[in-house]
């Protein structure tokens, strides 16, 4: 649904720290699911962990985030505007994810009062179930 491109319209993320692929399904300001394509050689796998390499647990709920970021900063009335994180809350992580492997991130706006509001968050690897996390936003201008 949306490449790369058309999500770097939406939200101010760029390389290195672009951290989703693509968007697969976009209801704006309610869900989104995108996909980050877990590629073998990209950098933090170098030192996380050398030898075994395991995807960071931060930087996948950081995906998450962005894909969230997506969903609200594609309302015609959010655009231009920056999505902070404001929280993270009842984090999860259930499985290790791998490199070559494609996180399927779910988020689905739970809460929504002015500029903060709260985005159920889940990332899948297949079917199963990698991370989950209720993450808190607020919205700003710069």
């Amino acid at each position: 649904m949306l490449d790369i491109n058309k999500i770097k319209e939406i939200i101010p993320h760029r390389d290195p720290f672009l951290l989703i692929d693509e968007v697969i399904e976009l209801e704006p300001g309610q869900r989104v699911v995108a996909l980050k394509h877990l590629a073998e050689d990209e950098d933090w796998f170098r030192g996380h962990f050398p030898g075994m390499p395991v995807q960071p647990g931060v930087l996948m709920i950081e995906m998450l985030a962005q894909a969230g970021a997506v969903c609200v900063l594609s309302l015609p009335q959010n655009k231009g505007k920056v999505a902070y994180f404001a929280g993270i809350d009842k984090a999860r992580f259930k499985r290790k994810v791998l490199p070559g492997e494609t996180l399927r991130l779910e988020v689905e706006i739970i809460k929504s009062k002015g500029p903060i509001g709260v985005g159920q968050a889940t990332a899948y690897v297949g079917g199963e179930k990698a991370v989950s996390a209720e993450i808190t936003f607020a919205l700003g201008k710069d």
